[in-house]
């Protein structure tokens, strides 16, 4: 009998640009996954330092080696992260997609069986797959060394409203059937919280076609702190207020952001 694991497939798309001093950890970490049927894009943004050396030296090793895993390197200019990421929506095969980018990695080697087996995927049909399989984050330094649970946890039972409270689950640890993720690319008129709107228009889509948003109760990505949000907070801030009043009004987003500061102060 076939089983799911035999069934399903993830497309993994890994975004860079000049990341030659943290792009291993997460070329190591997806070859080392023991679940069989993997596609990984690595999707370059014509680096100019050897990042694309890294990475065709990473598919040379898993070709000799006999991996199994399909991985594809594009490498042009691009217009940001978003429009990189678009492209791998695009390209991907796979039935879940997830973006695991340069310095961000797999906690171990078994995390994509973790996903499937605690998502239960093999009780219903595959139309009926959830639209969503989220879990948990840790974060970790540029040396991939653990600093912190991510502050943020996601709740057993998530909706697209459930952003409200702030992007409740990583990018990361977001795994959107394909089908579903490419009917609602990323919306390249944001700069750094695009992947905030797109998950919450992904649960939208879900809600729309009555699918489930499935938690699996483990750490699924270990993200590096120095991203492109990380680097320009304010920026993000902005952009974050504008994606949530085109989702939830602007009453509700001034009530909530009024809580964050609320929030803030108590913590001190």
């Amino acid at each position: 009998l076939q089983t799911v694991q035999d069934m399903i497939k993830f497309t993994i798309v890994t975004i860079t640009f000049n990341a030659e001093g943290v792009l291993k950890c997460t070329l190591d970490s997806v070859p080392a996954q023991h679940f069989p049927h993997v596609e990984h894009l690595i999707i370059d943004g014509a680096s100019t330092d050897s990042t694309l050396q890294i990475a065709n030296d990473y598919k040379s090793l898993s070709d000799n080696a006999h991996l199994g895993h399909d991985i594809r390197i594009m490498s042009e200019p691009d217009k940001g992260i978003y429009d990189a990421m678009n492209k791998g929506l695009r390209m991907a095969t796979g039935d879940y997609i997830c973006f695991l980018n340069a310095g961000d990695f797999f906690p171990t080697p078994h995390t994509l069986d973790t996903i499937v087996e605690k998502s239960c995927l093999e009780s219903v049909a595959s139309t009926q797959w959830p639209a969503v399989i989220y879990g948990n984050t840790d974060i970790v330094d540029s040396h991939g060394h653990f600093l912190r649970h991510r502050r943020l946890t996601p709740p057993k039972k998530l909706s697209w409203r459930s952003f409200r409270k702030g992007m409740l689950v990583c990018h990361q640890a977001f795994y959107a059937r394909t089908d579903i993720a490419r009917h609602t690319p990323y919306d390249t008129r944001y700069r750094f919280s695009a992947d905030v709107d797109w998950c919450i228009r992904v649960m939208k889509e879900a809600k729309r076609r009555e699918l489930q948003l499935r938690y699996v109760e483990d750490v699924v990505a270990n993200y590096t702190m120095e991203g492109q949000t990380t680097l320009h907070h304010k920026e993000s801030l902005r952009e974050r207020f504008d994606v949530m009043r085109s989702h939830y009004g602007i009453v509700v987003t001034i009530v909530m952001h009024l809580w964050f500061v609320v929030r803030q102060i108590i913590k001190k």
